[in-house]
């Protein structure tokens, strides 16, 4: 099983991205789904999830209000937008099931994870 981020590039800084979290041979609709980013030379930091059904979410205060995650179980993807990007948001993005609820731990975290860069 793996998800995959997918959707990342280089921004200037104030711009918008949106990035996608999706699944190959496995149902992202019965499980809560979070995004972690990692900057360089730093931790992996968890930024916000989502429930299952879509109803709630969770944001980590240096994202609130510029970030919003979605979710569309028909395509069996989860997105995230983000806007009024600054370089601190400059990192390698992940997606990842979460354990058992939004806000929760994660559990299947994507390998790859994709390139997110804000120039100044």
């Amino acid at each position: 099983v793996q998800l995959q981020a997918s959707g990342g590039g280089l921004v200037q800084s104030g711009g918008s991205l949106r990035i996608s979290c999706e699944a190959a041979e496995f149902s992202l609709r019965d499980n809560a789904i979070g995004w972690y980013r990692q900057a360089p030379g730093k931790g992996r930091e968890g930024i916000t999830c989502i429930g299952s059904s879509g109803s709630n979410s969770w944001y980590s205060e240096s994202v609130k209000g510029r970030f919003t995650i979605s979710r569309d179980n028909a395509k069996n993807t989860v997105y995230l937008q983000m806007n009024a990007l600054k370089p601190e948001d400059t990192g390698i993005y992940y997606c990842a099931t979460q354990w058992p609820s939004c806000p929760g731990t994660p559990k299947l975290m994507g390998g790859q994870g994709t390139q997110v860069t804000v120039s100044s």
